[in-house]
């Protein structure tokens, strides 16, 4: 069992730019890239904090369980 981000095509549903999505959740650049970049990484607390009250969503939308 697994875990990934799915913050990628999360901001891509938005329209939002790596830039604009840092910008808007006042996130530090490299972990917003790595976060797009990365599936394998997890938002560390204080970060899954920020992105879900920026834009009032539930951690399981920006999370998801794989199968391995």
């Amino acid at each position: 069992m697994s875990m990934r981000n799915k913050i990628k095509q999360f901001i891509e549903s938005r329209g939002l730019t790596v830039y604009q999505f840092r910008q808007q959740t006042g996130i530090a650049n490299k972990t917003a890239y790595d976060l797009v970049n990365k599936p394998e990484q997890y938002p560390a607390r204080e970060v899954m904090n920020k992105i879900c009250s920026t834009y009032r969503i539930q951690p399981g939308e920006i999370l998801e369980w794989v199968e391995e």
